[in-house]
């Protein structure tokens, strides 16, 4: 049994941190942090709770957190956790980072799209929390950068592919959407009820944040400089996300290809789901979970595949893939405290 804190538990990805880790069979829960409701119980901010966690949030003391936990889960805003994760790891917790400061190994590409890096020698200890891409490396790892929801909606598709060679980097496009949950807990004027409600919408078209980090790994995948044309949408549900990518494919690929290497590479992977033949990934069908499904149309007439993916924004998204990430860690199963079914409504 390990003990675990989370640190930022009142934010929406935090509080789906404390909800999976409450019923993880190897995982005490010790602390809890808020910066805004220190002194405040957290079933009374979140009356689900109620009879199931009877802690109280704490402020946020570095000292107090890895006298507490062996890890430590920061679900906090970028540019925070890289303030509080080089002394937990020194105190010898094992953290787990849901904000962007350690995604990048690329200081410059991090620092030009969020703000500089007050420890950039952690980046390349840093492992990208991809759990079914690089779970090898976090088997050992002090520190993991979990990645974002939508690059994780859009690379678990294409990084196989990207590959084995088999679709052409330079033809990439995302077509993501996303339910309001994405946003945080903190209101905006974008995403006040009357604002989304009966509305869909486009936003960031002209350079979301996530596109740096996706382009990273792609690039990583192909051996070659890769870019992406990602556009993502607000759609008006609480949670899910779903993606659509459009991709060239190389000479020669055919759809056997295509099936072969998407089922070679997830097989025994518990959490990636590949549909039957025409079947499409809806997010309701993941609601809860930490399942991404996956479907494609390999279209020969025109030389292109879609490929389709559905992940809950809260789990697969953030918090699940958090916590298998610490699975791997610590030796767990990678389903432990995950194999929820999915809610059917």
């Amino acid at each position: 049994m390990i003990r675990a804190a989370v640190v930022g538990a009142t934010g929406y990805a935090g509080a789906e941190l404390v909800r999976l880790l409450s019923g993880h069979p190897d995982v005490k829960l010790t602390m809890l942090t808020s910066r805004q409701f220190a002194g405040t119980s957290f079933a009374a901010l979140y009356p689900s709770f109620n009879g199931r966690v009877d802690l109280v949030c704490q402020a946020n003391d570095p000292d107090l957190i890895a006298e507490n936990a062996d890890v430590v889960f920061l679900a906090l805003p970028h540019k925070v956790s890289m303030t509080l994760a080089p002394e937990l790891i020194s105190a010898g917790c094992r953290v787990v980072d849901l904000s962007a400061d350690f995604r990048f190994h690329n200081r410059h590409a991090y620092e030009a799209h969020y703000q500089p890096h007050t420890c950039p020698d952690l980046l390349s200890e840093a492992v990208y929390g991809l759990t079914e891409v690089y779970g090898e490396d976090t088997k050992n790892a002090r520190l993991i950068g979990n990645p974002g929801c939508y690059p994780t909606s859009v690379l678990l598709p294409l990084i196989p592919l990207v590959k084995e060679n088999l679709i052409d980097p330079a033809t990439l496009i995302a077509d993501c959407k996303s339910g309001v949950s994405g946003a945080g807990r903190e209101a905006t004027a974008a995403t006040h009820f009357c604002q989304v409600n009966e509305s869909f919408k486009a936003y960031k078209v002209d350079g979301h944040r996530h596109t740096p980090e996706m382009e990273e790994k792609l690039s990583d995948a192909a051996g070659r400089p890769v870019r992406i044309t990602f556009v993502p949408h607000l759609v008006p549900i609480t949670r899910g996300m779903q993606s659509t990518l459009y991709a060239g494919l190389m000479p020669g690929t055919h759809a056997a290809q295509i099936r072969e290497c998407l089922t070679d590479f997830y097989e025994g992977k518990p959490f990636v789901r590949l549909l039957p033949e025409k079947q499409w990934p809806d997010a309701l069908s993941v609601r809860g979970s930490n399942f991404c499904d996956i479907a494609w149309f390999v279209d020969p007439d025109r030389g292109r595949v879609t490929l389709l993916s559905a992940i809950d924004n809260l789990v697969k998204g953030a918090s699940g893939q958090a916590v298998q990430n610490m699975n791997r860690m610590f030796g767990f199963a990678e389903t432990a405290g995950l194999s929820m079914v999915p809610w059917p409504l």
